[in-house]
Order: structure tokens, then sequence, then C-alpha cells
């Protein structure tokens, strides 16, 4: 259904470092360098930086966020680590949450500029 998402940054060069740092775990690359956006993806660019360089700071709690998948829980812990570690804050510290149908392993966490991204892996019917 969604193709790709994007969010604005007030820094295009400190916010791509930044995401190049913590999407490397979920297997996401970046594959486009523009002046104003950056996209991340693995074939092509499902995620998107742009450029907003008077924005403020995402307010608190907005009311969305976007939610990216990882290929195990200890991806999930190795984005959340790498997010906090070069100047994001936890949202939600890795762990075994329960959602609408299913659980999940999944972490919070907010960007530079204040974005909520979660990070989520299913776990297998089969406990792997």
């Amino acid at each position: 259904m969604i193709d790709h998402v994007s969010i604005a940054v007030r820094n295009i060069k400190a916010s791509g470092d930044y995401y190049e740092t913590v999407l490397t775990p979920l297997g996401l690359l970046r594959l486009v360098d523009r002046e104003t956006a950056i996209g991340f993806g693995k074939k092509y660019p499902e995620f998107w930086l742009n450029l907003r360089a008077d924005m403020r700071i995402v307010e608190e709690n907005p009311g969305n966020h976007i939610c990216l998948r990882a290929p195990t829980n200890e991806a999930v812990m190795a984005f959340h680590d790498a997010a906090i570690s070069h100047g994001g804050r936890c949202d939600g510290a890795p762990g075994l949450r329960q959602a609408t149908m299913t659980k999940y392993f999944g972490a919070f966490i907010r960007d530079l500029d204040g974005n909520k991204i979660e990070v989520v892996y299913f776990p297998r019917k089969d406990g792997s």
C-alpha cells in the first residue's frame, strides 16, 4: 500500500549522516543524495529526508510516527543503540510489546529533529 515515506529535517547533512548510521542494521542504504533530499532503501528509496531548514523541532506528541521493519531483535537493538549514541533520544526502549493483533519486538526513538521513529521485528510463529 505505501511506497515510500518522507520526513522533514533541519540539517540535511547531519540528518543524512545520522540516518546512514542508524538505518544500516535494518539493511537500508543511502541510495540518493541530493542537495535538499536523501533517499534510503534496499533497492529503491523507501525512506526520504527532505530539507526544511526553517522548521521547528517536532512537538513532543504530534500524533504520528514512522515504523520501519527490522530483520531480527538484534537489529532493533542495534538501531536503537546507534540512534541514541548519535544524538537521538529514547522514546521507548527495545522490548516485547503487544500490538493489536500480535506481539512484536520494537523500540521508539526521536531523531535529531524530534521525528518519532519506531522499529519492529515480528517473530515467526515458530518463535524465531
